[in-house]
Formats: C-alpha cells, sequence, structure tokens
C-alpha cells in the first residue's frame, strides 16, 4: 500500500492506483500533488514528473524540498525544447519531450525512467503529471483519452502511484465524464481551498 502522506497522512491506497486531482486554477491542487510527492520521497520512493506547463529548471527551483532526500527524481520536461531554448541533451534524471503534445515521446520516456528507477533499487515510484487540461489544449479528447488510458495502464501494471492534475472549469461536462473513467479515484479542491477527496 501507498500511504499518501501530506495533507492526507493515515491514508493509503493500492499499488497502481490512479487518482485526479480536480480543482479551479489556483486552488491548491497542484501544490497537493507536490506535497504526496515530497511525502513519498521521504519514504526513498521514486519520483517521475511529467510537465507540460512548467520547465524542469522552474520544478527543481520551486520545489527544490522533493530534491532534499535520496530518493531518486525524474522530470519529462515538454517545455523547454517547445520553446526552442537552442540544444538540449537528456540527462540521468530530466527527459525533454519535443513538445507538450508529443505524447508517443512522454510514454517512452517514462517507461525508461520507471526501468531506471527498478534497475537501481527503487522499489516505490509516484508520478505526476500536470496537467491534463494543457494536454487538451493540443490535442483532441480522442487522442488524450487513448493516451491516457495506456498512460494510466503503465502506472496500474507497474504497481505505481499516478497523480494528474485538470482543471475541470476548462472543459464540459463530456470531457470529464469521459476522463473520469480512467481514475480510480479523485481529490478535489475549491476556490475557498475546501478539499474533499473521493478515494479507492
Amino acid at each position: 500500500m501507498y500511504e499518501l502522506g501530506g495533507p492526507f497522512d493515515g491514508t493509503e491506497v493500492a499499488p497502481g492506483t490512479n487518482l485526479l486531482l480536480s480543482g479551479p486554477p489556483l486552488s491548491g491542487k497542484t501544490a497537493i500533488g507536490y506535497d504526496l510527492l515530497d511525502a513519498g520521497a521521504r519514504r526513498d520512493e521514486g519520483t517521475i514528473i511529467v510537465s507540460n506547463k512548467y520547465s524542469a529548471s522552474r520544478i527543481r527551483t520551486e520545489h527544490p524540498e522533493l530534491f532534499g532526500h535520496d530518493a531518486s527524481v525524474g522530470i519529462i520536461d515538454c517545455v523547454t525544447k517547445h520553446q526552442g531554448h537552442g540544444t538540449i541533451t537528456d540527462t540521468e534524471f530530466v527527459q525533454y519531450a519535443a513538445s507538450p503534445e508529443d505524447m508517443t515521446g512522454v510514454g517512452i520516456k517514462f517507461s525508461e525512467l520507471l526501468e531506471q528507477f527498478r534497475a537501481a533499487g527503487t522499489r516505490r515510484t509516484r508520478s505526476l503529471f500536470v496537467s491534463v487540461s494543457t494536454l487538451l489544449m493540443y490535442a483532441d479528447l480522442q487522442t488524450v483519452f487513448r493516451f491516457l488510458h495506456v498512460f494510466t495502464t503503465r502506472i496500474e501494471d507497474a504497481d505505481t502511484l499516478g497523480l494528474f492534475v485538470v482543471e475541470p472549469e476548462a472543459h464540459d461536462s463530456q470531457t470529464m465524464n469521459t476522463l473520469s473513467q480512467l481514475f480510480d479515484g479523485v481529490i478535489e479542491t475549491a476556490a475557498d481551498g475546501t478539499v474533499t477527496e473521493n478515494l479507492p
């Protein structure tokens, strides 16, 4: 079992669980995601962040707490190459996708990081995908659904924990109903800071 930690200290979910972190802008949903990653890193669990909103350098600057533990932290940066910042090469823990819509590249790099962690002896890994809403700006619902279905299945098969950020107000109800099928539970944040959860 994964003990979520952070604001959900004492709450456990099964390996292979995928959770949707849902709420309006600036409601704290992404912060909760990083809190849950930090809780795992404190237990020597690996961390993988897939970001199509912020660069790896910005993540390292804004979340130094994640990098102060012995656990491995990998980042798949979907922003930097897309912005045309010269020649950039992958490093051991930072992988660069061509763009936010490079779903094939993201899937490959995610699997490679998981295998790398396992080879190094990391038994448990938490992943944070920021964000599903950004992805829907670049691709249609059907394409995003297919990609997330493969991605969440990979998390399930590898017995890891998946966290996915979405802003429901940016999408119609049909889109949200379709996407919700892929997840085992949801943590919802409100504009006033209220947090509710429906966990498996």
